[in-house]
């Protein structure tokens, strides 16, 4: 079967509904393709951050609406940490008690939330979905035309350009841009739902545990609707490769032996063999564009360095696709040199948060630092108040940069 389309976007998470929602918002019709058939489950920690959200209201302020109304999506009002010294630091975002006050964030199954999208998706008549599709095969055919093919070449794209929104593991990516795996910027992740564990924050605080034995990196237990949890672990892959880890053994390790997780998880089940994924982090720029072709998302590499958290990121990007597919159409360009533009475009947007993410990401190779900060933290209205804005005011977190804020920590 042949489709004709000028924009053909291959894979729709976030990243690719995103793009594909974002041209629609500018009248301009795309073909949305991606291997499986939704809803299906994508191996993730189910964080929705603010910045997510704030992707969600740009892109239509009704999705906004629609996710804080779901009975799958859990408020989540701040974060709380555990330093390597166990000491527990509770960061709400924003205080929940104030008259007009709206959850910052949400932790929501990427089951839900990556369908809630795609249904968006479906019922946008701008956007034809193509599921249960591989596209494999690619072909510049033209200065203004590619092939792209499944395996048994029974499905044909012609387009001008090819949006790559495939994830990770994107061929793609790596074919084309040729972006290989970087193990100093590449996180290793495992991920398992548990139903029952106690001592979940009730203002559906996220929680991230520091622990030396996955510096740098944490384990994690997230807070869903229903009782259930997303319990995992992320570790930079240099890290687990120089070590030697076995995440799923030593996370299974940590919850039954370790004498603060196993009471807390005493009663609780699994719902899932532990899985995992692989998470290719943004901490270092790369060429994300080429000849009739640009990256969006996990193809793109565009994963926070110190949350892992990618959604938020994949959806900016998913904008800025659209902007340069619509600036494509109208110049009638879909070279390198023209598309490159992107590629600035989106490190102008996001290579400051980027780049100060991989430096907390480097502080964690100081434990005891992070354990100072923490300690004082739990004293101090102030400090807590400063590492709040921190998580969510990029200039704030310039401070982290600067050695005197660790001077102030220590001896004001």
């Amino acid at each position: 079967m042949l489709y004709q389309k000028d924009i053909c976007i291959v894979g729709a998470g976030p990243g690719g509904c995103a793009t594909a929602l974002f041209l629609a918002k500018a009248g301009i019709p795309s073909l949305l393709v991606d291997k499986a058939v939704f809803p299906r489950d994508k191996i993730c920690g189910d964080g929705l951050s603010g910045w997510s959200v704030a992707m969600l209201n740009r892109l239509n302020p009704a999705l906004k609406e629609q996710l804080a109304g779901s009975r799958e999506a859990l408020p989540s009002w701040g974060a709380r940490f555990v330093a390597p010294n166990r000491q527990v630091l509770d960061v709400p975002f924003v205080d929940r008690h104030q008259p007009d006050a709206r959850p910052p964030g949400y932790v929501a199954t990427r089951l839900w939330f990556d369908n809630f999208l795609m249904e968006q998706c479906k019922a946008h008549p701008l956007i034809e979905v193509l599921e249960g599709v591989e596209l494999e095969q690619w072909e510049r055919q033209s200065a203004d035309q590619v092939i792209l093919k499944d395996k048994a070449g029974q499905v044909i794209v012609q387009a001008r350009l090819a949006i790559f929104a495939n994830g990770a593991h994107s061929r793609q990516a790596k074919a084309l841009a040729g972006l290989q795996p970087d193990k100093k910027h590449y996180v290793a992740g495992i991920r398992c739902y548990y139903q029952g564990v106690e001592g979940l924050h009730a203002d559906g605080h996220i929680e991230l545990h520091f622990l030396k034995e996955f510096l740098p990196g944490y384990f994690w237990i997230f807070p869903l609707p229903g009782g259930r949890a997303n319990v995992g672990v992320g570790m930079r892959s240099d890290v687990v490769a120089k070590k030697g880890v076995n995440l799923r053994r030593a996370m299974l390790q940590l919850i039954a032996e370790d004498p603060q997780l196993r009471e807390r998880f005493r009663g609780a089940r699994p719902l899932e063999e532990v899985k995992g994924f692989g998470l290719p982090l943004g901490s270092k720029k790369r060429s994300i564009s080429g000849d009739c072709f640009l990256l969006v998302g996990d193809a793109a590499s565009l994963i926070d360095p110190f949350t892992g958290e990618g959604i938020g990121n994949a959806l900016a990007s998913g904008e800025l696709a659209a902007q340069w597919a619509q600036k494509a159409l109208e110049a009638g360009r879909w070279d390198a040199a023209f598309l490159r533009g992107y590629d600035a475009a989106i490190y102008n947007r996001l290579w400051k948060e980027l780049r100060l993410s991989k430096t907390l990401q480097d502080l964690l190779n100081y434990p005891w630092l992070f354990s100072l900060v923490v300690n004082k933290a739990t004293a101090n209205e102030t400090l807590r108040q400063t590492i709040s804005c921190m998580l969510t005011d990029l200039d704030v977190r310039q401070q982290l940069k600067d050695p005197r804020f660790y001077f102030k920590v220590l001896f004001g």
